[in-house]
Parts: C-alpha cells; sequence; structure tokens
C-alpha cells in the first residue's frame, strides 16, 4: 500500500535532548529559530516543553530500532499529513532503521509544507478548523512492518536490497499508510518524575520569597496553539508499508504551552530566593529608605 518516504535524512540526535525515549522511537520538539531542541518537563505521568509564541518549530522523530517503522503524527489532534481529524488507521511518516527526519509543518502537497509555529490558541489551524478541544499536544504512534515470509525461488533469491520498494539511501520518512481498525491512542509513560526545585543562594527574606512566588504565579499567558505558517519545500515521495498489527506498537506524547504557563500551572518549578530567618542585626549603619 502506497506510504510517503521523506527525501531528508537527518543524522542521528546529537546534542539534541530527546522528549520521549520510547521503545521504538525518540520525539523532541526543535524551536528552529534558535536551532535548540526544547527542555522536556515532567509531571504526573506526562512530558511538556516551553514554546516560544512566534516561533517557528519541527518534531524530530529518530528510529530506534534495526527495521522501518511508520510514524503517525498528530498535532493538536490533526493529522500532519492529511488535515484529517487524528486516528492511528492514517497515513504517517516511514523512517528506515535508526532513521530520523524533522518534520517542519503541515504538509500540503509532494513538496511543500505549511510551518509549524507556536501561536495564540484561536489562531491555531486545528481552532480555525473547528477542533479547538485538542490543541497543546504532540503525538506518534508508532506501527511495525509486517516481516517479510521467506519462499524458495523468490525471496530468498533476491538480493535484501529488491526485496523492499527503492528507497534513497539519504532520506527517511513520510508516509499514508494502509487502513486498519481503529486503534486507541495511550498517553506517553513519562521516565521521570517532576523536576527537582533549583534553590537559588542570596540573602533575600523570607518577603521577598514570597513576593516572587506570587509574581511567577500570576503571570499566565493566553495557551498555546500551533499555526499554518509560510510554506517551505520539504520533498516526499511514496513507498509501501504494511503494518504489522491494526493497533500501534507504542504511542508517545508530548504537551507543550508557554514558559509562564507552564510555571502557573507547575510544570516548571523555577528557582526562589531562599527564605532566611530574621536577623537582628544585618548590617552597621542605617540604609537610606528606597524612593
Amino acid at each position: 500500500m502506497n506510504t510517503l518516504l521523506s527525501l531528508l535524512t537527518l543524522a542521528a540526535l546529537s546534542c539534541t535532548p530527546a522528549a520521549h525515549a520510547g521503545a521504538l522511537v525518540d520525539i523532541s520538539v526543535i524551536d528552529r529559530d534558535t536551532g535548540t531542541g526544547l527542555t522536556t518537563h515532567a509531571r504526573e505521568g506526562k512530558l511538556y516543553v516551553a514554546g516560544t509564541p512566534g516561533h517557528r518549530y519541527s518534531v524530530r522523530i529518530a528510529n530506534r530500532v534495526g527495521a522501518r517503522v511508520l510514524a503517525v503524527l498528530s498535532v493538536d489532534g490533526v493529522n500532519a499529513i492529511s488535515g484529517e481529524t487524528a486516528n492511528p488507521e492514517q497515513t504517517g511518516y516511514v523512517l528506515d532503521a535508526y532513521q530520523s527526519t524533522e518534520v517542519n509543518g503541515w504538509r500540503k502537497n509532494m513538496s511543500e509544507v505549511a510551518q509549524f509555529n507556536f501561536t495564540a490558541l484561536d489562531n491555531s489551524y486545528a481552532a480555525r478548523t473547528g477542533r479547538p478541544n485538542n490543541v497543546g499536544v504532540i503525538g506518534v504512534a508508532v506501527f511495525r512492518e509486517k516481516p517479510l515470509f521467506w519462499r524458495e525461488g523468490k525471496i530468498a533469491d533476491a538480493p535484501l536490497a529488491d526485496r523492499y520498494a527503492p528507497a534513497a539511501k539519504s532520506s527517511a520518512a513520510g508516509a499514508p499508510a494502509p487502513a486498519s481498525a481503529p486503534a486507541e491512542s495511550a498517553e506517553a509513560q513519562a521516565g521521570a518524575a517532576r523536576d527537582e526545585p533549583a534553590q537559588a543562594a542570596g540573602n533575600a527574606t523570607r518577603a521577598d520569597a514570597l513576593a516572587y512566588s506570587k509574581q511567577h504565579r500570576e503571570s499566565k499567558d493566553e495557551s498555546l496553539g500551533t499555526g499554518h505558517g509560510a510554506r517551505e519545500v520539504s520533498q516526499v515521495t511514496y513507498t509501501n508499508f504494511d503494518r504489522a498489527s491494526a493497533q500501534p506498537n507504542e504511542v508517545v506524547s508530548i504537551w507543550y504551552d508557554s514558559y509562564n504557563n507552564l510555571v502557573a500551572r507547575g510544570v516548571i518549578l523555577v528557582p526562589r530566593p531562599i527564605a532566611r530567618e530574621p536577623q537582628p542585626f544585618p548590617q552597621q549603619f542605617v540604609p537610606d529608605p528606597a524612593s
């Protein structure tokens, strides 16, 4: 059955932090305006990243196994290739063994995507197409490929390179996959427990610490979504992929919002000044009052 295969192959994940290390694939979110991978924060079994409004981003998917996999990418509950309300049975991206790819946007045709960018929820592609309920999460449903059966005089006599549809050696990713029975999506299992708060050294008083905490609780932004940005070149072609099962072998997910919102929700624990015991003689002379 027809699937898409991206013509872009990326090196293995180098210094980019993996958003989720699954058994089959790793996913991470890359801020394309800074060129850095977004740091992940764990809370209550989920992983989060903080996006910057207006910045473009990509979803990097890395195949961890020595066989091809199909990755069905959902952004805000929308299939990133077809634009349908996301379901694991839909089209996705095919990655060769140990290959990785960056998906930069909503696929418009075989040679272009509309860039992913962080924007206000009301301006997100999902909200603008009447589907705002799942804005703020990126998910990948992963399928293994059905194994080939060895038959004398056919597969067994064919060179290994001829047993699959031809694909450029420098490529990894993309794909409409065969229709199968709908499968329930399972939230990604986050490995780490919530981060421990860092403690900043200093001579702040107890009042300073309380004021600092209140300031961060009250600075909340409008929720983020993923916009339908400018078009850019992204070449893909078709390949064949038969799923080994109707249900995904793995589902990995990562949630996102603005930094201030994640702080306000307690996902990101910011450093706070240490509240010290009041001291009767903090200094020797009387300072001028603050103007």
